[in-house]
């Protein structure tokens, strides 16, 4: 079973999400230039929407951190009331156990960026604070690292790979499991199962992710514009004129395709494959849905304040096939026309119309189990469009109405 979310959504002049210049990032499409806003900005926009809108539970977020060292052992020193370096120095032995690598001294930050559940850092923390007798010893400094290959080389001109094995053999073998359990326990965690993780030293962790999200694409052409702005001094004497500052913010205004595919088999399988994993994944669906709609990328927003919700909303639920991306919809760039809903928005929705209705012509639409739209629609003009370009499709009156159905149909319920 596959669901797959498909917005539009209309962005005011803004700068959500920059490229190494500053600029707000690109691409071409139909050999025009489009806005555009990666696919890992919107994920973390849409972890973001979790939190702040309450959607999952504590213990069923994740973090992602190199300073996992920090984390761990601010819980070591609150339960043991060691000092702070020697519960940092227990918490880097701990995880050289698990076959992770951690710096001691300035940074105290893991080898990787670290995708884990949250609960994690409070259960490993747990293990350290019984077992800090082991831990906290410091092993024996190895010999001075003779002249050589740096990258290749360790203390001592040992490997590094032989290096992080010595590290983990210094852990006591039982210690050591429950150490490496945690770490690569991944299951009840939503955001896990839906975004993936992977480590390349410890593919036995790895977890195939569930949700696919594409990078959001202006439905039209767009050109860069740049502000120029001037800063006052509120001290400067009133004799004085000009500006203390001034600079450019390159910006633009889009209107964006957004789409998203879920496997909700695969999601059921990462959560745990079993009948809790079930549940847990429909609560899990229908947060991602709410946050997909709601995730707003966070760049220059306090100099911009360009909150507007998408306008279109669309939900395909499917047994089988393979996902549809309604991208080349908008190949030949919308162009905004006069007379009534002649603006982007309202020409990108009837070119998404048209293409989902070829699609389904060609290759069919067997196996659907729910189609069911939201348009923000005051005259109805467009609703009546869409609904009369794709028939099957289920106007529903609520965000919530939406989720409800396409749950629901991912599920085996009636949509």
């Amino acid at each position: 079973m596959k669901l797959e979310l498909h917005i539009l959504q209309n962005f005011a002049p803004s700068n959500l999400n920059r490229d190494d210049t500053g600029s707000p990032k690109d691409c071409e499409l139909g050999g025009v230039r489009r806005a555009r806003i990666s696919s890992q900005c919107y994920k973390r926009a849409i972890r973001e929407a979790f939190k702040a809108h309450a959607l999952l539970d504590g213990a069923e977020q994740a973090t992602r951190t190199k300073r996992l060292v920090e984390a761990v052992a601010e819980h070591v020193v609150a339960a043991k009331k060691v000092d702070p370096e020697s519960a940092k120095r227990a918490v880097v032995r701990a995880l050289a156990g698990g076959g992770l690598k951690a710096e001691e001294g300035d940074t105290w930050k893991t080898q990787y960026l670290l995708f884990l559940p949250t609960r994690t850092i409070e259960r490993l923390a747990a293990l350290i604070a019984e077992n800090l007798a082991v831990l906290a010893a410091s092993p024996a400094e190895a010999a001075a690292e003779p002249p050589g290959d740096k990258a290749a080389k360790g203390k001592g001109g040992k490997s590094k790979k032989q290096e992080k094995s010595e590290a983990k053999d210094q852990v006591p073998g039982a210690l050591r499991e429950q150490i490496e359990a945690l770490l690569s326990d991944g299951s009840r965690t939503p955001e896990l199962g839906l975004f993936g993780r992977m480590i390349a030293d410890q593919p036995g962790w790895n977890v195939d992710a569930a949700c696919q999200v594409a990078h959001a694409i202006s439905t039209h052409r767009v050109s860069m514009e740049f502000d120029f702005y001037t800063a006052i001094d509120d001290r400067r004497r009133d004799d004085s004129s000009g500006s203390d500052m001034m600079g450019t913010i390159p910006f633009n205004s889009a209107c964006f395709y957004r789409y998203l595919v879920v496997d909700v088999d695969d999601l059921v399988r990462n959560l745990g494959a079993d009948e809790a994993a079930r549940a847990q994944a429909k609560k899990t669906l229908a947060a991602l849905l709410r946050a997909a709609v709601l995730a707003i990328p966070s760049g220059k927003q306090n100099s911009m304040a360009a909150h507007n919700p998408p306008s279109f909303i669309l939900t395909d639920v499917r047994e089988r096939g393979a996902p549809r991306s309604l991208a080349n919809a908008f190949v030949k760039p919308v162009w905004p026309t006069s007379g009534e809903n002649g603006d982007l928005v309202a020409g990108s929705i009837v070119k998404l119309g048209e293409l989902l209705a070829a699609l389904d012509g060609v290759y069919g639409a067997d196996g659907r189990k729910d189609l069911s739209f939201c348009v923000v629609d005051p005259g109805d003009t467009l609703a009546k469009t869409f609904g009369a370009q794709v028939p099957s499709a289920q106007r529903r009156a609520s965000l919530q109405a939406l989720i409800d159905a396409a749950t629901a149909a991912a599920f085996g319920g009636a949509a």
